[in-house]
């Protein structure tokens, strides 16, 4: 067993340094940011309605002053606003902006074929309970989410308050009047090319970028992807002008597709999802990967209303179901206690070497190389059993090597199909596997991989976007936005000099009535969207309690100030820089996203010890989600509002 245990781990090793580029994550480029206007319009908004969205009355005019300004609405955007109209804030208090022609983020970009939550929809979708909603499926489809979220929307009466085309370049605290300045770039014309500006203020200002929101293509020589003469585009706007079917439905005809040569870059959770689509169309299909992805099974079902009568019966289910979810991804169900989601999610005991957990919650650098051993044999049971999965399922041996994935589960997102690998055994789907190498170039009908030619009439880029890793935490950067507060400091400066400091991830010393959803000093979880939703509540509670605790005690009352003690930040910090060492688990890993596209063993090399303090200070959370909202609860609970002071001018 040991000795079987440490060829795994030399696998492991061997298939990630084939995978390491010297350029890192400048290997790829963001695809708004091209200088060449074929690839630069591939990220265009094609899903807006430029004609009716002109038609509209805009929420904001020059000069206006809303109480809460969001930037973002997508799902972290909708949570905040939702949640401070439970801390009774009404709907006229807020306004959104959206660089989108519609609401959702993810799921207003992401329209592919066969596209679902990768989590059980019953704890993904945001506010069910308050809504009343029941998902159709287990795990729901992009449509249904999106079709959600604007339902949630019109719910709260949201729909009006939203600026859509639009994006929020600068926040500038102005001391005197107790209020941020905040300059925007906006969008409008029947192409929503036509750029012009707007100045506004808002007592509150909040950030919800999402972290992957901005699509990219890997640097390929020869013609290069803008070279290749026939059809292109990237997943995350597909053009069903060119496949045929609709991104209404799940499962889209993609008839025109009929006779065609169709090559897909890319094998992550989005190509998981569309290969299986597209083989039921295309005369061939040719899938070019540089990593196989993790593919467990995914139990689609649809929701038996009898079921779903049980699972949600009970006042406060959601919540209760999220957070079992939680404790079963840390490995800390209490004893008794069933897993109520209970799927494959649930067999990943070492994912937690990710997420964190209470077990491994601070860890000191010298017991890093047991921590990590640990995890590996945590995981070595999981990994052996998926790749045997592949061995069953995949019926050409060669193929199922190929399709085989060598790295522990932690490293990269796992995927869940029951579609994805049987479609290998179709003989007019064909992988071409480059052994980490990636691609060798394009030439002007095909791929070129391996040293062979792929002729193609269409080439369909699941290529992914720009990793998290590339802002440092920062969540002005993440939401291109200048951000400025007291004094006239620059959050970027601030975070850049002394590295990252806030209390629970959502706001910082010295720029008041400023909050954000991100992952620095924060939870998470492979539920992103409660994340997302606790955090927006922790901001609300926060927002809404100092209300009614300065002042006249209203909801409806100016020159509140809302701010981060310097004490809390500084303690919240310490406590995060003794959970760092314990993500030193992804410096096993083969290079990601994840990972910032580093190797095994690079993860700090080369680093002063000053660099690597800051690295650590933007770590996430240590212990785990469950344990987050155990101590935000507590925090809560006690009504001390400890680390926050508020004023009324």
């Amino acid at each position: 067993m040991a000795a079987e245990f440490a060829q795994v781990q030399q696998k492991y090793a061997e298939e990630a340094q084939k995978r390491v580029k010297a350029e890192g994550l400048a290997q790829f480029q963001e695809l708004s940011q091209s200088d060449n206007d074929r690839l630069r319009h591939l990220a265009d908004d094609i899903w807006a309605d430029h004609a009716a969205l002109d038609a509209q009355t805009p929420p904001l005019s020059p000069g206006d002053c809303p109480k809460f300004l969001i930037a973002g609405a997508g799902i972290g955007g909708i949570l905040a606003a939702v949640r401070l109209i439970q801390q009774g804030f009404t709907a006229d208090q807020i306004r959104l902006i959206e660089t989108a022609g519609g609401v959702g983020g993810t799921w207003y970009w992401n329209r592919y074929p066969g596209l679902h939550c990768d989590v059980e929809a019953y704890i993904y979708m945001p506010l069910l309970e308050e809504m009343g909603f029941m998902p159709s499926h287990k795990y729901a489809s992009g449509a249904e989410i999106r079709k959600h979220l604007e339902a949630v929307t019109k719910k709260y009466q949201l729909e009006d308050k939203i600026l859509y085309r639009a994006q929020v370049d600068k926040f500038e605290w102005d001391e005197g009047a107790l209020q941020y300045k905040v300059d925007l770039t906006t969008w409008r014309g029947p192409k929503g090319e036509d750029k012009g500006s707007l100045s506004v203020r808002a007592e509150f200002v909040f950030m919800t970028a999402g972290l992957l929101a901005k699509p990219q293509i890997p640097k390929i020589g020869g013609v290069g992807l803008a070279g290749f003469q026939g059809e292109l585009f990237h997943t995350s706007r597909w053009m069903y002008d060119i496949t045929g079917g609709s991104s209404s439905e799940a499962f889209p005809d993609l008839s025109k597709l009929a006779g065609k040569r169709v090559g897909i870059v890319g094998t992550g959770a989005t190509a998981i999802q569309v290969v299986p689509c597209l083989a039921k169309y295309v005369k061939e299909l040719y899938v070019f990967q540089r990593t196989p992805s993790a593919v467990f099974s995914r139990g689609q079902k649809p929701t038996d209303p009898a079921e779903w009568a049980t699972v949600s019966e009970q006042p406060g289910w959601y919540d209760k179901r999220n957070v079992n979810f939680s404790q079963a991804m840390s490995c800390c169900l209490p004893e008794g206690v069933p897993d109520l989601v209970n799927d494959e999610w649930s067999n990943q005991p070492a994912y937690r070497a990710l997420t964190g957990d209470p077990e491994f919650a601070t860890v000191a650098p010298e017991q890093v190389p047991e921590v990590i051993g640990k995890f590996l044999m945590l995981d070595a049971e999981n990994m052996a059993r998926l790749r045997q999965r592949v061995k069953d399922v995949v019926k050409d041996p060669d193929t199922a090597t190929k399709l085989t994935p060598w790295y522990p589960a932690w490293c990269k997102r796992p995927t869940f199909s029951d579609s994805y690998l049987e479609t290998f055994n179709s003989p007019h789907v064909h992988l071409v596997d480059t052994d980490g190498k990636g691609l060798d170039s394009i030439s002007a009908s095909g791929v070129v991989a391996n040293g062979t030619e792929y002729p193609l009439d269409v080439l369909v880029l699941s290529t992914g976007y720009r990793s998290p890793a590339l802002d440092g935490g920062d969540p002005a950067i993440r939401a291109g936005v200048k951000v400025f507060g007291r004094g006239g400091r620059d959050l970027s400066e601030k975070f850049a000099t002394e590295g990252i400091a806030t209390l629970y991830g959502v706001a910082t010393n010295g720029f008041p009535n400023l909050f954000w959803l991100g992952v620095a000093q924060s939870p998470i979880n492979p539920n992103h969207c409660y994340v997302l939703d606790t955090l927006a509540r922790v901001s609300a509670y926060a927002i809404g309690t100092s209300h009614m605790r300065v002042g006249d005690g209203s909801t409806t009352q100016s020159r509140v100030t809302v701010e981060v003690d310097v004490a809390a930040e500084q303690a919240w910090t310490m406590r995060i820089l003794q959970g760092a060492a314990r993500f030193a688990t992804l410096s096993v890993c083969t290079p990601s996203y994840i990972s910032a596209e580093m190797g095994p063993g690079s993860m700090g090399h080369g680093q002063s010890q000053e660099d690597l303090i800051k690295a650590a200070r933007r770590s996430p959370w240590s212990a785990g989600m469950a344990a987050f909202l155990e101590l935000w609860a507590k925090w809560r609970d006690e009504g001390k509002m400890e680390g926050i002071t508020a004023s009324a001018a």
